[in-house]
């Protein structure tokens, strides 16, 4: 079958999917986007992903062309087109063609694209064995800057982070701010559990106001009956945290193991993180949008 993607209005062949050169979300990373997942033929929590949407294009101005119900349709519309019941989505809204300049009211009408595919961001296996983080020099933007709820297209901050990673061998990276306090990871949000209290940043230290992030704040408190903090910490936290996890549209629910070469607690997936992982795989089977 080949990939369908919408593009404007039409779904078009992905050789035939193009935009303008000139298009101020690729000059400058000018435009939003989200990051949804599909589970068994619903769309999970795509209300929320959308609200997110369009919060982040209300924060730079940008007026999205369409209007949330349009947007929603769209995305079933794109899944069904591709014959996706499980998969990952990709909605982006650019502010448009302009010139070289940095002046968006010179942009036309933004250009709307979602791309429908499958993904796997870590294999089965570390969500049995955890993953290996570290500390990268990239601090992350301070919200006075770019305000990390804005879900927007420039993500060099991120990417820097990355590659900083890379270059340890590492697959992913804790981001610290400006204060030295833990953000975020380079592309998901990141808890620590100490006796029995589930804890994540708060959204001013810099951090992306996470989909998964609040579901799995919900679940933790309805159905493992947590006390949840959203409180600052340092790295002498992760390294004495009880268990550590990561939570993301692509990665979900991931355990953490081992942080700048020291073992979190007995160095293996804890049991409040394993409860978790079902939990909200279980939480994805019953709940979204129909495709």
């Amino acid at each position: 079958m080949t990939q369908k993607i919408y593009l404007n209005g039409k779904l078009v062949p992905r050789e035939e999917a193009r935009i303008s050169v000139f298009d101020h979300g690729l000059l400058y990373g000018d435009g939003v986007f989200e990051g949804i997942r599909a589970y068994d033929g619903r769309v999970f929590r795509l209300s929320q992903h959308l609200d997110r949407l369009y919060d982040s294009a209300r924060a730079i101005a940008l007026k999205i062309p369409m209007s949330k119900k349009e947007m929603e349709q769209a995305v079933i519309q794109t899944l069904r087109s591709n014959g996706l019941k499980s998969g990952y989505v990709r909605l982006v809204v650019t502010r448009g063609e302009g010139d070289l300049g940095l002046d968006p009211n010179n942009c036309g009408k933004p250009v709307v694209f979602i791309i429908a595919d499958k993904i796997e961001l870590y294999p089965e296996e570390l969500y049995k064995k955890g993953l290996e983080l570290v500390t990268v020099a990239t601090k992350r933007n301070i919200p006075e800057a770019i305000d990390p709820r804005i879900k927007s297209l420039n993500y060099l901050n991120n990417i820097l982070a990355k590659i900083e990673a890379g270059l340890q061998n590492m697959s992913e990276a804790v981001m610290l701010n400006k204060d030295g306090y833990v953000a975020e990871c380079t592309g998901d949000n990141i808890f620590i559990v100490e006796e029995n209290v589930l804890i994540t940043p708060p959204f001013y230290v810099g951090v992306l106001a996470g989909i998964t992030r609040q579901a799995v704040m919900e679940l933790a408190r309805e159905k493992l009956d947590l006390v949840v903090k959203e409180k600052v910490f340092t790295r002498f936290s992760l390294y004495n945290a009880d268990e550590c996890f990561l939570t993301g549209t692509a990665a979900e629910v991931i355990p953490v193991v081992k942080i700048d070469g020291r073992k979190i607690a007995e160095g293996k997936p804890g049991k409040v993180t394993a409860r978790l992982i079902k939990e909200f795989r279980d939480l994805t089977k019953r709940e979204g949008t129909k495709i």
